[in-house]
């Protein structure tokens, strides 16, 4: 199961994002789950940093995707975090919670 966390802060600015683990939805190389999440998860990651002037990083490995905010995060950076959210919650809703869950975390 693909676990999705998305950190905020008290105020419920975005903070970052986490991803840990596999959707097994179909052998490897046909998930369609892991390859939705993993588009979306890149392309925000990617976008905030070329369309915005927003302090990052990332780290990815195999079954982990780590992205962060090194300071505060823009207007910009917010509506693709929201973004984010937004196909995130579609992805769940189509195939369900068996394969993929995501959270809100405060920090």
């Amino acid at each position: 199961m693909i676990k999705v966390t998305i950190v905020t802060d008290s105020d419920g600015e975005y903070k970052g994002f986490q991803i840990t683990g596999h959707a097994d939805y179909e052998e490897y190389g046909k998930d369609i789950i892991c390859a939705a999440v993993s588009c979306l998860a890149l392309n925000t990651m990617n976008s905030i940093e070329a369309l915005t002037d927003d302090g990052t990083y990332g780290v990815t490995e195999d079954g982990l995707l780590k992205f962060r905010f090194t300071g505060g995060c823009s207007e910009q950076a917010e509506l693709l975090m929201d973004s984010f959210v937004l196909g995130l919650t579609g992805i769940q809703e189509k195939y369900g919670s068996d394969y993929m869950k995501f959270r809100f975390k405060e920090v």
